[in-house]
């Protein structure tokens, strides 16, 4: 009876695996990364906002 119940779950298990058959595997496309900008703009503005917070506290 152990063998049976052994065999009747070897064959579901097995044509449900392949029920499918072999599939292409799908490629996914790499993702551009541009580089950013080396833009000195931006250490400007930190810097003049960094001047304008010490002399507003300065003032006080």
């Amino acid at each position: 009876m152990k063998k049976l119940a052994l065999a009747a779950v070897l064959s579901i298990s097995a044509t449900t695996a392949f029920a499918g058959g072999m599939a292409e595997p799908v490629m996914e496309p790499e993702p551009v990364v541009e580089e950013a900008s080396s833009s000195s703009s931006a250490g400007v503005v930190v810097a003049v906002l960094a001047l304008l917070l010490i002399a507003a506290a300065a003032s006080n």
